[in-house]
This record gives C-alpha cells, sequence and structure tokens, in this order.
C-alpha cells in the first residue's frame, strides 16, 4: 500500500516537473511599441506571441511603467525596444533587470540606414547646404550625432530590424529556429511588396510640399521621395519658440505648403495657430500607430494608412 502512495506520488511529481517545463518553454518576450510589436509578432507566428508595453495612443515620451509591467518585464527572457531616444522609459528599467534577461536594441540592428535628427524648422537643403536625393535635409547619421530613432517607418530599415528579430529569438529558443526562419523569410517577402505597393501610391503627390507636427517622418519621407519642408516641433514634449512658428508660417506662404500634418496624441491648437492666414489644409499622421489594434498585420496597415493620409490631404479627389 505504502509503495502504491509512492509511485502516486512520483507520478504526481513527475507531472508537475513536466507542466513547469513545458511553462518555462514558452517564449517570455516583451516589447515597447505597437510597429516593433507587430514585427515581432509575425516572426513568432505559431510559437509564442509577445507582450506589448506601450498600449492605446499613449506617448512614448512621456511613458511610465506600471508596477505590473514592471514585473512583466523581470521574469522576460526577450525585451524589444527601439532606441533610448525613442523610449526614454526604457533607460532606467534596463539597468535594473536581471542579467538573464535579454535587451535588444533594433536601432542597432546590423544593416539599419540611420538618420540624423533635425533640428532645424525647415528641410530643404542638407547642413552642408547641398542638395540630396530628393532636395531635403536628410544627412545619414555620423559619429557623435544624434540619431532620428523612427527608422522603422523605411521597410528596408524593418528588414533589417527582422532579420536581428530572428536571430535573437533564435538563439533565445533554440527548438524554434526553423519557425522563426521560415516566418522572418515571409515578413521580408511581404515587406519588399509593401515597399513597392507605397512606391506606386505616393509618386503622384512627391513634389508637394507640407508641414508635420515634429519631425518623425524623415525616413518614410526619404524613402518615397516626399516634400516635408518643416516641423513645427523638434520634441513634441516641448512647446516650440514663436521664433521657430514665425519661420515656418513664412515658409508655408513662400511654398504654397499644402497641408499641415498633426499627431492624435498631441494638442492641434500649435497646427490650428500655425495655419491660421494660410490656405494650407490639414490632416493626422500616426507615426507608431496608436489608435490601431496591436498585432501582427499593424506595421502593415500603418505604413498604408500613413500613405493614404498624405494622399488625402495633399491631393485630395476633385
Amino acid at each position: 500500500m505504502r509503495r502504491a502512495s509512492g509511485l502516486a506520488i512520483m507520478a504526481i511529481g513527475s507531472l508537475l516537473a513536466l507542466a513547469a517545463g513545458a511553462a518555462a518553454a514558452d517564449p517570455k518576450v516583451v516589447v515597447t511599441i505597437k510597429p516593433l510589436h507587430a514585427l515581432v509578432g509575425e516572426v513568432m507566428s505559431g510559437v509564442g506571441s509577445p507582450e506589448l508595453l506601450v498600449k492605446g495612443a499613449a506617448s512614448t515620451h512621456t511613458y511610465a511603467l506600471r508596477p505590473s509591467e514592471a514585473l512583466l518585464l523581470n521574469h522576460a527572457d526577450l525585451f524589444f525596444r527601439m532606441s533610448e531616444t525613442v523610449e526614454p522609459f526604457t533607460v532606467k528599467i534596463v539597468t535594473s533587470l536581471p542579467k538573464r534577461v535579454e535587451v535588444v536594441t533594433l536601432q542597432e540592428a546590423p544593416g539599419m540606414a540611420l538618420l540624423t535628427q533635425r533640428t532645424g524648422a525647415t528641410f530643404e537643403r542638407r547642413l552642408d547646404g547641398k542638395a540630396n536625393d530628393h532636395g531635403h535635409n536628410h544627412r545619414t547619421h555620423q559619429k557623435g550625432d544624434v540619431v532620428d530613432g523612427h527608422a522603422w517607418l523605411d521597410p528596408d530599415n524593418a528588414k533589417a530590424m527582422v532579420a536581428r528579430i530572428e536571430q535573437a529569438l533564435a538563439a533565445m529558443y533554440p527548438a524554434n529556429a526553423a519557425a522563426f526562419k521560415a516566418n522572418a523569410a515571409a515578413l521580408r517577402a511581404k515587406l519588399d511588396a509593401l515597399a513597392a505597393e507605397l512606391d506606386g501610391e505616393l509618386v503622384p503627390i512627391a513634389a508637394k510640399p507640407y508641414v508635420v507636427f515634429h519631425d518623425a517622418f524623415q525616413y518614410f519621407e526619404r524613402r518615397y521621395g516626399l516634400n516635408v519642408v518643416g516641423s513645427i516641433s523638434i520634441n513634441p514634449e516641448v512647446p516650440p519658440s514663436a521664433k521657430r512658428l514665425t519661420e515656418l508660417r513664412r515658409k508655408i506662404q513662400s511654398l504654397g505648403a499644402v497641408c499641415v500634418f498633426a499627431e492624435p496624441q498631441f494638442d492641434t491648437r500649435l497646427v490650428d495657430s500655425l495655419m491660421e492666414g494660410t490656405a494650407a489644409r490639414t490632416g493626422t499622421l500616426d507615426p507608431e500607430g496608436g489608435s490601431l489594434d496591436p498585432g501582427p498585420d499593424l506595421y502593415f496597415t500603418l505604413m498604408r494608412k500613413l500613405a493614404a493620409a498624405l494622399k488625402t490631404c495633399l491631393a485630395p479627389p476633385a
């Protein structure tokens, strides 16, 4: 009788150990923002689902982790972010995470084409005074420059990020490496198709001048040759100076800027003030998909919505 009881206890113990092992094998992956979460989710398809930190339309510039989110990060295996400048709330948290939590900063992925953050109110020419590919002030990042962190808005950069995501996932969960590799290959093909699709969509509006709320779109602008002429703000949390607004208003009038674009996370009164006395229309651009439901398809929805918003304002139907 005692022997039977002992066997039963051993059997229960074995089942508990198996359950614990299965739970431990489940990927524990956390991602900061929706566009990155979508890319990670696609690479993980069929294996697991990443957790998203910044939900809804919250701004990464002012985001603060809740205790439950800090706990989630402390129990993660992998933590994907874009950079310290895009998600400043991650600066302190990564220094306090357990050493077993691998932090992957996707801005550092091999093959990324990074641009320097612009500081002027207007963008027609590069800092060296020469026109670039599209006549705008895009400058490839140099050592010591502040990087513009919104690099996911170029599908070619997204492909480089996908390669880094696959590598990190495969190293952490080698049993699923084949699935990650197949998913990443399929995703890169989809990104190529998206890039070609948007090439065709945006050609008719490429020459039309416009102004953005803050300078978050230069990767998109450079990739598709768009004619942005300035931004209202460098940092959306810091009000622009009166001098900057005056310079922009003059630029809108002198170039006949067609549109001034707001962002859904920020106060639109600055846009209204800038447009006063001009013939410009207004639209809305969202670089992070704040109004979109998170999921593997979000990246593609985000990029298509940016293209559609630009077309609607810059070349509205007759």
